[in-house]
């Protein structure tokens, strides 16, 4: 009755050997009408996206190892312009930068690549992906025929190409790159831009193609690209996209699995059922290429998000998470939908075109014939929103529940429904974990962990100056914020002098009224102060702001503290695109009438004077006049506070909690985290439970409502020593440091739910001999924690008609009672564990009637590993 009660699943991933630099046998890609042909072969690939500068290097191997183990066969990414190019003609190829690392390790592990020079990514990366000194070229307008871009654009896309082939990463070198790309949705502006966006369109294919790169390129969204260009297409449904030209491939360059989150925000999420249905329905009706947007989104370190207002993670709800950890069940359907189509693979390339069958009013077959062969597979889709169906398909019956498609590789046994979720589901939580000041001895540290887990129990400050601080400029009228400060820093210092006379003072109490004053356009945010004392903030996107004020007689000095919060990353002439004011900066209400300050004088300084000495990146006290922060002291403006603390023993994620702060940005040993911003997400607009049946769109399923969107800050292991960490901020609203706490991300329990109607696992089945065969005729329950975890405990387990979702399982009318001690024996202890689903194996505990088994256990640091929780720091 045990057979199938399982011991440790392990997962190797077969290395690549580099012979002579080269991670493959040279190799030539072309394609056809119906796909990529690499090597003289059709291919069906499934493409992971993965932008390396948001993970650090040292994350880059087990990201791509994950997306490898899900069933990717290329990693995609963008390269990223402003990074490499930080300064006109200083390239920077290093650490979370270094290209040829990142494309070597994908070589290396066997997958190919597909790079997106652009260079234009939008990617809600600062500027899109532009540097912003592009944008001081005299003359320069981007994206259009326009000489001086077009220029510079060459020279960096030609830089890229002539450093892969240098490195002999392109396919024909024995490298894993086999695409690029040109450009970026430029379709969606190009009638802005008139007949030089076409001319344009064309410069740019020409251009790329005669670089010599020898692998194909693509556009995206670019329904007018050139007959020797692909162009391909972008969202969340690609399946009825058709090429502009009946010789190109059907190409997916980004499948949205998520989506990108903006300060003060719900959380979007997109159920899986419905990405798998998305992405059987691609394959089912003529696709052969489909990338993941994204399969690790990675954090915006630093002042690398985009925007404006784009917050610091960019988690995206991909398969992996910000923090390189499985999001499940995503990434685990996934990989059975993607083992399942790996399946369907021989039948997909040998046919041209699939066979069409209506199956119903809403449900139809594509079935791929491999030509004289009799190799079959069909996908059967029932596009209902609301009914399962029932249909009759070459002789045999199949039900579809709604909104999904059945797989059969051999056009007989069906292997997998979309809507059909076998894959574990794990919950994540942020445990406060040892942690202390490393000035701390042990028998205080152990007395911290109980009482008051933070991050430190005592901080230092430092007030940041309040205006005029450093070099600074004088001139008349209001300056564009990024002409200013060529976006070196958020931060933009605004400063006039205004006079208040005796009759002004006695207008207002004669009139019971108040001067205000008025900025015609803001973006993105700005505090107001009136004698260094502030009196008011406003953020948007180009708004009016209103404030009143309190002026006294003589000279006042009105300071406006100009802030950026993310460039725009798209849209038409994001060269023109820019911060900080337009219109006109009034004061209202004086006796003589407004007083119109926009042609006054007014003193810029930019930035902070801490973040000009680079603060945060050294713990020398003498030269910054630090001092001990009280609990007195505390919420304070514009204050800059650091700390000490221990890394969290073990090795799963470093998250800072900021909840207890306001706004401002995080260094940690000199790395820049990013932003922090505590804005809380509209009270409405999340579902309770979310129907993954029906077309998606980026507010159908989101959570976190009414609460800050984001609180908790990655950062990375290799950013960290075992003691002693300098943790530095800069906060502008106020805040307790003395709440900040170091935790770390684990899955402490994992859930399943498989029916007796599931189908047997895909990876049992395999063709052998012209056969679909498969070595287990039964569904099978798996379980997995992280790696250096076991099965503690199986909290619930209920064979028979469970109720609720993971958090909240209660046993139905009908139940093994066997269940919980099976499961026990098969998993308590084990990394994973594996169980047949079946009367076999627990009985029947109620006849005719569908079972369905539940299980709900509980993930520990293995016991070979107890030093992850005895405060030794390890890294």
């Amino acid at each position: 009755m045990l057979q199938w009660i399982a011991i440790a699943l392990t997962v190797s991933v077969v290395g690549v050997v580099v012979v002579n630099g080269e991670y493959f046998k040279a190799f030539n890609v072309s394609y056809d009408h119906r796909a990529l042909i690499i090597d003289g072969q059709r291919r069906m690939l499934v493409s992971a996206g993965i932008h390396y500068p948001r993970a650090t290097p040292e994350m880059w191997p087990d990201l791509i190892a994950k997306s490898k183990e899900g069933g990717a066969d290329v990693v995609q990414t963008y390269v990223f312009w402003s990074g490499h190019e930080p300064v006109r003609g200083q390239y920077n190829f290093e650490d979370r930068y270094d290209l040829v690392k990142f494309v070597k390790l994908v070589g290396e592990s066997g997958l190919y690549l597909h790079l997106r020079i652009g260079p234009y990514v939008c990617a809600e990366w600062n500027f899109g992906g532009f540097p912003v000194w592009l944008r001081d070229i005299p003359g320069i307008v981007f994206r259009t025929d326009n000489a001086p871009f077009k220029e510079e654009m060459k020279r960096f896309v030609k830089k890229i190409v002539d450093v892969m082939r240098d490195e002999s990463l392109f396919s024909w070198q024995g490298g894993p790159i086999i695409m690029l790309q040109i450009e970026n949705e430029y379709g969606n502006i190009e009638g802005e831009y008139g007949q030089k966006g076409k001319d344009y369109v064309k410069w740019a294919a020409n251009m790329a193609v005669g670089l010599g790169a020898g692998v194909p390129w693509v556009m995206c969204k670019q329904t007018d690209a050139p007959e020797y260009i692909i162009d391909a297409c972008n969202g969340y449904y690609c399946d009825g996209f058709k090429p502009n030209s009946n010789k190109k491939p059907v190409l997916w360059t980004e499948n949205w699995d998520g989506w990108y989150t903006t300060w003060g925000g719900r959380l979007p999420h997109r159920p899986v059922e419905d990405l798998a249905f998305a992405v059987a329905r691609f394959y089912q009706r003529g696709g052969s290429f489909q990338n993941y947007y994204m399969f690790f989104g990675g954090t915006n370190f630093g002042r690398t998000s985009g925007g404006p207002n784009y917050v610091t993670s960019y988690d995206y709800d991909a398969p992996i998470d910000e923090y390189g950890l499985l999001s499940q069940p995503k990434w685990g359907h996934l990989k059975d939908l993607h083992a399942a189509i790996k399946l369907c693979e021989p039948a997909l390339v040998a046919a041209d075109s699939p066979q069409y069958i209506k199956l119903g009013s809403s449900q139809e077959a594509h079935v791929y014939r491999g030509g004289n062969t009799s190799i079959c597979s069909a996908f059967l889709a029932n596009i209902d929103e609301h009914q399962s169906s029932t249909v009759q398909f070459l002789g045999r019956s199949y039900t579809l529940p709604p909104w999904s498609v059945s797989i059969l590789p051999d056009c007989k046994n069906a292997v997998l429904n979309t809507a059909k979720v076998g894959a574990q589901t794990s919950i994540k939580v942020a445990d406060l974990e040892p942690t202390s000041s490393a000035k701390t001895s042990a028998p205080e540290l152990l007395m911290v962990q109980k009482e008051d887990p933070l991050v430190a129990g005592s901080w230092m400050t430092l007030k940041e100056p309040i205006g005029v601080w450093g070099d600074n400029f004088t001139v008349q009228g209001i300056w564009e914020h990024l002409n200013v400060t060529k976006d070196r820093s958020d931060y933009l210092w605004y400063i006039t002098r205004v006079y208040v006379s005796d009759e002004d003072v006695a207008h207002w109490k004669e009139n019971a009224v108040s001067p205000s004053l008025r900025i015609d356009s803001m973006r993105d945010v700005v505090r107001i102060f009136i004698n260094g004392q502030l009196i008011g903030s406003a953020k948007g996107d180009w708004v009016e702001v209103v404030q009143q004020v309190q002026l006294e007689q003589g000279y006042n000095d009105l300071m406006l503290l100009s802030q950026t919060v993310g460039l725009q990353n798209y849209g038409a002439f994001l060269e023109k695109d820019g911060a900080g004011f337009k219109g006109q900066i009034i004061l209202t209400d004086f006796k003589n009438g407004d007083v119109n300050l926009t042609h006054s004088q007014w003193t810029y300084q930019v930035g902070l004077k801490g973040e000009f000495m680079k603060i945060f990146a050294t713990d020398d006290n003498g030269n910054s006049n630090w001092t001990d922060l009280t609990q007195e002291e505390v919420p304070s403006i514009l204050s800059w506070y650091k700390t000490h603390f221990d890394s969290p023993a073990g090795k799963d994620p470093v998250v800072i909690d900021m909840s207890s702060m306001g706004k401002g940005e995080a260094w940690v040993n000199g790395h820049h985290i990013g932003r922090y911003w505590t804005l809380v997400a509209p009270k409405d607009g999340c579902q309770e439970n979310c129907d993954y049946r029906g077309a998606y769109d980026s507010d159908k399923c989101n959570t976190n409502c009414g609460k800050p969107t984001q609180t908790r800050y990655h950062v990375p292991r290799s950013w960290l020593q075992p003691t002693d960490n300098l943790l530095v901020l800069f906060e502008e609203t106020g805040g307790n440091p003395f709440k900040i706490s170091v935790k770390t991300v684990s899955i402490e329990t994992v859930c399943a739910h498989v029916s007796e109607d599931y189908y047997p696992p895909v990876q049992t089945w395999s063709h052998s001999n012209g056969e679909l065969i498969t070595s287990q005729k039964n569904p099978v329950m798996q379980l997995k924690c992280e790696d250096g975890y076991t099965i503690a405990s199986i909290d619930f387990a209920s064979y028979g008609t469970p109720q609720g979702s993971c958090q909240t399982y209660t046993t139905g009318k009908c139940h093994a009672s066997t269940s919980a001690s099976i499961l026990s024996k098969a998993c308590e202890g084990q990394n994973s564990c594996k169980i047949e689903v079946s009367n076999s194996v627990f009985g029947d505990p109620c006849p005719r009637t569908v079972k369905t088994l539940a299980v709900k256990a509980r993930c520990k640091p293995s016991p070979t590993s107890t030093s992850w929780h005895t405060g030794l720091s390890e890294i």
